[in-house]
């Protein structure tokens, strides 16, 4: 009955479409309109259904899909229907990104394109170009205050500049991720002058109030996000005489996702991006797009929904355009943003894998995996159609957002082990080299997170101050071990840019007064070329971290078993010391390839009968992929050196 609804509605709406629209001959949009409506609608209903003016937002957002449809490209549209065809393209063990800022690593977006054989060489193949919107001035956020969603800011170039790269991308078989902020926007927004100027419809675009009654009660459960910088979740508006959520900075007003016309409008600005040529959305914040008095406003069901809703609209007119789920949350949580219920991903098709990330940085601090056991252990298995992004370093800062109970069945006690985790990467627990700051100190609860780039994070800057030349070559060991992981793991690597040649902490960021309050600008350094360029110098710390990852890329690329299938299986190493787990080929199942690694200083050993029915890697003989030699065995057992991976395999 309600599917007879559904399809009277989409009549209905496609004999009303402007006639522009309905000349057009639209075989694959009406096939997919088709195809996707019932969900649409039904997923547009659940949401804001009980308005009045329902179906005339449904016949808007149906408008949108279709001019988005008609303003893609040919060329877009033909590599639509290939990857329709091809459904589980992005799972491939070919893929390796890395993230940057276009000012940082290039100047601007044309010069991206003149460093784009560098890239090449290093062997990514997935770039994502941090948010390039327009932002006012120092109230920016780093990019993720937009104050106009469909123009680039003019420091990085300009919208010709954009096209002009993502054609040499699509060229050189390389995919472009952009950013789109979902969750505010900027108070030099037009949305927000307009609504400071009175007008109601945009007003309503934000959650806006007359006094503290409704903030008051939001505020009982909402956490601050930036408590040194900007405590509390409310700002107040002289020009406008209200209070405006603002959950991150007073400059970033919440979006009010509860309203239909914020729905369309942000849909219409993910079409519009995609249609400038990108092949990947990051969705910034996605986990706070529903708020709710009594709850802590994040991952709410109605999030998930909207996500849904989004994906099942993209797939009608961009079908082959991916999106990211930025939510940094939670491990149980974050599983549910490739979609929950559902055996494919019906929400991102991507997601941080936030977990593992800061697992990986607790087994460098403890020089055991035993957390990191304990925290893959507990992560669900993801759907079918997604895939994790594994990185080391990004942006943003290291939070210690562990499993209590994970961290309880490790052996240690949460709260203390966070303190130890902050002395140790800020330096401050004796024997550290970790040259970290806090981020985000929140001074009732003494909890921070953590900022820093991963070469100082990892010693290498202390070890570079104290001339220590063994202490230097750990660290570069470290670094690669690290990579390794995210390599080998299972999903898409994503580097960060200057990690590939161990680029030092920055302070000259406390020079400008627009960053100085923010830590997290030591690790967004302009990349310094001269220094890139001695990784053409055999020996330096330069070479050996380029060309290590380098080399580790294209080891992947050839590994069938590195592809995301599900295809991973943990192994009880009975050595706290070790982390290992097998990877499988989707297609020839015996074609297998055993990763173990070691966080400590001394070298430690696996017994190879402990493999049970795995027991070909008992039988060797081995070869390290990624060495091309033999591993070091002691009678039946394999000997991991210290800050040291294994990649074995039994084929030659």
């Amino acid at each position: 009955m309600y599917e007879q609804v559904s399809h009277s509605l989409l009549n209905r709406i496609l004999e009303d479409i402007k006639p522009e629209i309905r000349k057009k001959q639209l075989h694959y949009f009406y096939s997919r309109l088709g195809a996707n409506f019932y969900a649409i609608h039904s997923l547009f209903h659940l949401l804001y259904g009980k308005r009045d003016d329902f179906e005339e937002q449904m016949a808007r957002l149906v408008e949108v899909l279709a001019k988005n449809y008609i303003q893609r490209r040919k060329s877009a549209k033909r590599l639509d229907r290939q990857r329709e065809s091809d459904h589980n393209w992005f799972l491939s063990q070919e893929w390796a990104a890395i993230a940057l800022y276009a000012n940082s690593f290039a100047g601007d977006l044309e010069g991206i394109g003149g460093r784009l054989a560098y890239l090449q060489e290093l062997g990514v193949n997935m770039l994502h170009v941090m948010p390039i919107l327009k932002c006012p001035p120092g109230a920016s956020d780093g990019g993720y205050a937009v104050s106009d969603y469909r123009a680039v800011d003019e420091r990085v170039g300009t919208m010709e500049d954009l096209e002009a790269l993502a054609a040499n991308l699509r060229q050189r078989e390389m995919l472009l991720t952009l950013d789109v902020v979902v969750n505010h926007v900027s108070d030099q927004h037009e949305w927000a002058a307009r609504a400071r100027a009175g007008e109601k419809k945009y007003q309503d675009y934000f959650y806006i109030f007359d006094d503290r009654t409704v903030p008051d009660m939001f505020e009982e459960t909402l956490p601050e996000i930036f408590p040194e910088n900007a405590p509390g979740n409310f700002t107040w508006d002289p020009e406008m005489e209200k209070w405006v959520m603002t959950v991150f900075n007073t400059y970033q007003w919440d979006l009010n996702w509860s309203n239909p016309a914020v729905f369309i409008e942000m849909l219409d600005v993910l079409l519009f991006w995609a249609n400038r040529g990108a092949d990947i959305l990051r969705l910034d914040a996605v986990a706070f797009l529903w708020k709710k008095i009594g709850t802590v406003s994040q991952n709410e069901r109605e999030a998930h929904l909207i996500l849904q809703l989004l994906k099942d609209c993209c797939q009608v007119t961009a079908p082959g355009v991916l999106f990211i789920a930025e939510a940094i949350v939670a491990p149980v949580e974050i599983i549910k943003y490739f979609g929950e219920d559902a055996v494919i991903a019906k929400e991102c098709e991507i997601a941080y894998n936030a977990t593992f990330m800061a697992l990986l940085w607790d087994a460098v601090a403890t020089r055991n995996a035993k957390l990191l056991d304990e925290g893959i252990s507990s992560l669900p298995a993801k759907l079918d159609r997604a895939t994790w992004l594994n990185y080391v370093r990004c942006h943003d800062d290291i939070g210690l957002g562990f499993d209590d109970a994970d961290v309880a069945r490790a052996g240690y006690e949460p709260a203390a082990h966070r303190r130890f985790l902050l002395d140790y990467f800020t330096g401050a627990f004796e024997g550290s080299l970790a040259r970290g700051v806090p981020f985000g100190r929140d001074e009732k609860s003494g909890d921070a997170r953590i900022s820093g780039s991963l070469a100082s994070l990892v010693g290498l800057e202390a070890a570079c101050e104290q001339g220590d030349e063994e202490a230097i070559q750990h660290c570069i060991d470290l670094i690669l071990l690290l990579h390794a992981m995210i390599m080998s793991f299972g999903g898409i690597p994503l580097l960060y840019h200057g990690d590939e040649i161990g680029t030092l902490n920055d302070p000259s960021f406390m020079q400008d007064e627009s960053k100085a309050h923010d830590t997290r600008w030591i690790h967004r350094p302009v990349i310094d070329w001269e220094k890139a360029e001695r990784r053409h110098q055999r020996g330096t710390t330069e070479q050996q971290i380029f060309d290590g990852i380098s080399h580790m890329i294209a080891v992947r690329k050839s590994t069938p078993a590195f592809a995301d299938f599900n295809n991973r299986e943990l192994i009880d190493t009975r050595n706290p010391h070790l982390f290992a787990f097998i990877r499988s080929n989707p297609v020839d199942f015996s074609d297998q390839v055993l990763v173990v690694v070691n966080f400590d200083e001394l070298p430690h050993a696996i017994t190879m009968d402990d493999l049970g029915h795995r027991s070909r890697f008992a039988r060797g003989p081995l070869r390290d992929l990624y060495s091309g030699e033999a591993p070091a065995m002691f009678s039946d057992k394999l000997v991991v050196p210290p800050r040291k991976f294994y990649w074995l395999s039994t084929r030659g």
